[in-house]
């Protein structure tokens, strides 16, 4: 089963430095019916002006990844980390008992980026931030693990939750299957170009909602680029 989500349909939050678009109900925009899928709760897709970024705020059982798709964003949180994550490469953030953090585009030119909260498997715990480049040449025509909880993923970023992100870059024409299991939930964003999953056409910053059982196939309609989250 694919759930196709686009782009044009969801969410929306718009003020003078941020342009943000929600695929499941955030702060003050409410979809009963996408109040996340199964462990995913969270999937922005955020335009940010430069010089602009959230100030410090707390979260806290939470699994945060940010995937940036333009410029760069720069960290500082309560535990003393500090760190600029720049287009292509991720974040992420176990917010365990709680942290206190900020996000700022100090770059001069807006960034764009996916965030995408994960539940964990156990509440609490000690709080973490990683960052790591991921070259594009790397995943091209591949998928590449990106911040993982599952066994096998070690070179991946960590994060407590029995879940993998993976991103893909893909020429013209090219395809990839995925493996799924019964059980599992998959969901995808295209970040960039248009692709077919299973037959379904999706555009840039188009979604798709994804029972696990059967292997999903995916082919590039031109050059893209997507990130897919495979979780419980």
């Amino acid at each position: 089963m694919i759930e196709k989500r686009p782009f044009a349909g969801l969410g929306r939050f718009q003020n003078d430095w941020l342009n943000a678009h929600y695929h499941f109900s955030f702060s003050g925009w409410h979809d009963p019916a996408r109040m996340g899928w199964g462990a995913l709760r969270v999937w922005n897709d955020d335009e940010i002006a430069p010089g602009q970024g959230f100030p410090p705020h707390g979260h806290a059982d939470m699994e945060i990844i940010t995937y940036v798709r333009t410029g760069a964003i720069s960290h500082r949180d309560s535990l003393g980390n500090e760190g600029r994550t720049a287009a292509g490469d991720v974040q992420v953030m176990s917010a365990g008992a709680g942290v206190q953090h900020a996000e700022f585009n100090l770059e001069p030119e807006t960034t764009t980026l996916f965030q995408i909260w994960i539940l964990p498997d156990t509440a609490g715990g000690p709080p973490s931030w990683g960052t790591r480049p991921f070259p594009k040449q790397d995943r091209a025509n591949a998928f590449t693990v990106l911040a993982s909880g599952m066994a096998g993923d070690e070179d991946a970023l960590r994060i407590r939750t029995d879940s993998r992100v993976l991103g893909a870059n893909l020429e013209v024409g090219r395809e990839l299957v995925y493996p799924t299991s019964a059980g599992r939930h998959l969901y995808v964003v295209v970040a960039a170009g248009d692709v077919e999953i299973n037959g379904v056409a999706l555009a840039a910053r188009d979604g798709a909602a994804i029972q696990g059982g059967d292997p999903i196939n995916i082919r590039a309609i031109n050059t893209a680029e997507l990130v897919l989250v495979d979780y419980k």
